[in-house]
């Protein structure tokens, strides 16, 4: 059974940062694209950032770049999402995905259960 857990979130004031974990049982992240989306009250979900199984970057959100990064522990077999210089529209239940491909969500088959993020001061 696959299984992916979103952890790390929480409050933090702006400028601040944030490690996010995707941890993984039945599955090996290695093999596999992984996304980081997100979805704010009110607002549609949307990607953040993807890493594919080559290791290569697709941002989705032009504002992340510079300030997201994501990285594999292979050992762990868990994926980080690294969010520095954090703002209050970064504000959102944060999830990851695991796919083939990076792509929009609806090629992601796993996803983990969301972990929220609060930036507020």
């Amino acid at each position: 059974q696959v299984q992916l857990v979103d952890s790390g979130g929480g409050l933090v004031q702006p400028g601040g940062s944030l490690r996010l974990s995707c941890a993984a049982s039945g599955l090996t992240l290695d093999y596999f694209a992984i996304a980081w989306f997100r979805q704010a009250p009110g607002n549609k979900r949307e990607g953040v950032l993807c890493i594919s199984s080559r290791d290569a970057y697709t941002y989705y959100q032009d504002s992340a770049k510079g300030r997201f990064t994501i990285s594999r522990d292979k050992a762990k077999n868990t994926v980080y999402l690294q969010m520095n210089s954090l703002k209050p529209e970064d504000t959102a239940v944060y999830y990851c995905a695991s796919g083939v491909v990076c792509g929009s969500d609806y090629v992601f088959g796993f996803w983990g259960q969301g972990t929220q993020v609060t930036v507020s001061s």
